[in-house]
């Protein structure tokens, strides 16, 4: 089993993923699949990774929007409706990169001594 610091990377590498490909602009967003489900995998593994966070790391970094992100999870793994662009748009572009820094915080204070699990 995967411990929360382990989790917290997994988001932050699906982040720097995210990032490699988040500068072209929406045009070529909208026309190229390869690059919607390269995002859309990558938010999967985001929502994954913080559903498998515990409650109490959770409660460590509050400014993070866990249900939002778990939410987007389910929608986007279970097909409740067919994957909307723009929210995926809107996600890559402003929702990732606030996560980041905040994510960043946590994992330090993760691997402060008697944070671990």
């Amino acid at each position: 089993m995967r411990d929360p610091e382990e989790r917290v990377q997994d988001i932050l590498e699906a982040i720097a993923a995210i990032e490699r490909y988040a500068a072209r602009d929406r045009a070529a967003f909208e026309r190229d699949e390869l690059l919607q489900s390269w995002f859309v995998r990558h938010l999967q593994i985001i929502g994954e990774a913080a559903r498998a966070v515990s409650e109490s790391v959770r409660a460590l970094a509050p400014e993070v929007p866990w249900s939002q992100i778990i939410g987007m999870r389910n929608i986007l793994v279970h097909g409740y409706f067919e994957v909307d662009t723009d929210i995926v748009w809107n996600a890559v572009k402003n929702d990732v990169p606030a996560l980041k820094p905040a994510l960043e915080r946590l994992l330090s204070r993760l691997k402060e001594p008697g944070h671990g699990s």
